[in-house]
């Protein structure tokens, strides 16, 4: 079996080693992956990904180690094997992604990109692009970094006062608002002492500078709105403008073109909009907050008919991914900046505005925000629109007036969105969606159990959970609880014995799709029939089959 890939992407380089490899040409590869994601250097690989063997120079892989480490700078650690391939040897060196720029020891410094045509390449690692390097890896508050060029008279008075109005409408921390100017702007770090003078950062110009100052001294700044209908163009606009300003101004966009419905709950009138202000104001905040400033590049807000896409430069920063969204640590990408809209009012203050952007849309019975979009360039949130699952809401009102809370946890309503989608689900599947271990996915669900929201069948690897009777009954569908719960063992084999009849076999995924189980109750099924003499077992291990009739 081929152990090398057959392709070259970002992650993986072939290096030809037919007329040995020059070690500068080596070094350029190993210092391209580290300075990009890091990856596997394979040699004795033609680009093409046909192997053409290691060149005897290059078989002793201490030596390969030793080269690369005395050969770039900072010293680059590598772990090197040999494989055997079609019989010939190949190297596979994995290089780790650095956390410091890395050159050659002749001070040739690259990075690693994929072309349009897919295919990747190493390119020159200019200058310009050191700080976004070390923002995505979190060494970098760019926000916090002063603005020599700038003055103090290109701070804007007027937005000082929109601020100070922001902290009070948002219930932000109030002793801002009684300090003077002067103590504002450094309590929030819109401005630094740097050689004898007080300059602003980069912060206290997107929040307070005037509109000539940051086109010269933020040129990267720019926010478009976005509102499409088909292939028309309803609305095109783009900012420069102060974060503070720009806030107001897309909120008030987005407020004027929501709709809302109403739910009758008891003796009050719920509200049911078509987009959650909360979901959409925490997505928002975070593009301002997390947007790479040093990339030439706008945030987007493109309002279509199938929801709200919001995109800002630069990828996720280093640890975080869509694997671990809900769980990770708060990594902002400019702390200064986030620091200032958490004290501001304007976004969750524990930094976990993740969770309010899933609340506001798993609430309602919508998709969970959509971030598979989101590339090393760019993070992309799309937010679903549209109706909502009234009947999934008025379960979770009623849930939130038993626990006397505003919202359930995420977790809780990812259950539920999950169990109203798929009709039926394990631990496994949860634990998927939660970004979490089984362990903590069984609890959320036992007590899902407790309340009688969800009802258990099977124990412990068959264990499956559906909707109860309660919930199907509130979605007005009492119906759908009988199919979905599942048949009782007699219905189930007589499922079996029919599949049977018409195709002549059934096999254990089959039976468990056929019955709405998993495969490990179908196995125990279908080990029940065999032993019963109903059906017979043919074949071992995939290619197992069951047929009418008695075993041999």
């Amino acid at each position: 079996m081929r152990t090398v890939p057959l392709h070259e992407s970002l992650r993986v380089e072939f290096k030809s080693d037919a007329k040995r490899l020059a070690d500068d040409e080596l070094l350029a590869a190993a210092v391209c992956l580290a300075n990009t994601e890091g990856g596997m250097l394979y040699i004795g690989v033609e680009d093409d990904g046909t192997i053409t063997g290691l060149h005897q120079a290059h078989q002793n892989t201490t030596s390969l180690i030793a080269m690369i480490a005395n050969g770039t700078n900072p010293p680059l650690s590598v772990r090197c094997e040999l494989l055997q391939e079609e019989g010939r040897a190949v190297a596979r060196i994995e290089v780790p992604k650095s956390e410091r720029l890395v050159a050659t020891s002749k001070g040739l410094l690259q990075r690693r990109r994929i072309q349009a045509n897919g295919k990747p390449e190493c390119i020159p690692f200019y200058p310009t692009e050191f700080m976004s390097r070390q923002s995505d890896l979190g060494l970098l508050d760019y926000s916090a970094m002063p603005v020599m060029s700038a003055e103090i008279t290109d701070l804007n008075p007027l937005e000082r006062e929109r601020l100070r109005q922001l902290i009070d409408k948002y219930g932000g921390d109030r002793y801002l608002v009684g300090l003077s100017d002067d103590e504002l702007d450094g309590a929030l770090g819109l401005i630094r002492r740097e050689q004898d003078r007080l300059v602003p950062t980069v912060a206290g110009l997107l929040i307070l500078g005037r509109e000539a100052a940051l086109r010269q001294h933020v040129p990267t700044h720019e926010i478009g709105f976005q509102v499409l209908q088909g292939t028309d163009v309803k609305v095109n606009e783009f900012y420069r403008m102060p974060l503070l300003w720009i806030f107001e101004r897309v909120i008030s966009q987005f407020t004027a073109r929501v709709s809302e419905d109403e739910l009758q709950f008891g003796l009050f009138r719920v509200p049911v909009p078509d987009y959650d202000l909360r979901a959409f104001r925490e997505a928002f905040v975070n593009a301002l907050v997390h947007r790479d400033y040093t990339r030439l590049n706008a945030i987007y807000i493109q309002w279509k008919d199938e929801g709200i896409t919001i995109s800002d430069p630069g990828g996720f920063v280093e640890g975080v991914s869509l694997a671990n969204l809900l769980v990770v640590e708060p990594h902002p990408r400019n702390p200064y900046l986030a620091d200032i809209f958490k004290r501001v009012g304007l976004t969750e203050r524990t930094g976990r505005g993740v969770d309010l952007i899933y609340q506001g849309m798993l609430r309602y019975g919508r998709p969970a925000p959509d971030y598979s979009l989101s590339s090393r360039e760019a993070v992309r949130v799309t937010l679903a629109g549209g109706e909502a699952d009234l009947g999934l809401l008025r379960i979770i009102l009623e849930e939130e007036k038993r626990m006397n809370t505003s919202t359930l946890p995420v977790d809780t309503l990812l259950a539920l969105n999950l169990l109203r989608r798929e009709r039926r689900i394990d631990t496994s599947m949860l634990a998927l969606a939660i970004q979490r271990d089984q362990g903590a996915a069984r609890t959320v669900l036992e007590k899902l159990v407790e309340t009688g929201l969800i009802e258990a069948r099977g124990i412990k690897k068959g264990r499956m959970y559906v909707l109860s009777p309660q919930m199907y009954r509130i979605l007005g569908q009492p119906e759908g609880y009988i199919r979905q719960a599942g048949f009782d063992d007699i219905q189930q084999e007589q499922m079996i014995l029919q599949y049977i009849d018409v195709t002549g076999k059934i096999t254990r995924n089959e039976a468990a799709d056929l019955c709405k189980i998993n495969e490990d109750q179908a196995f125990r099924l279908l080990r029940k029939l065999t032993k019963q003499a109903k059906i017979r077992r043919e074949g071992e291990g995939r290619a197992t089959v069951y047929m009418k009739g008695t075993s041999a």
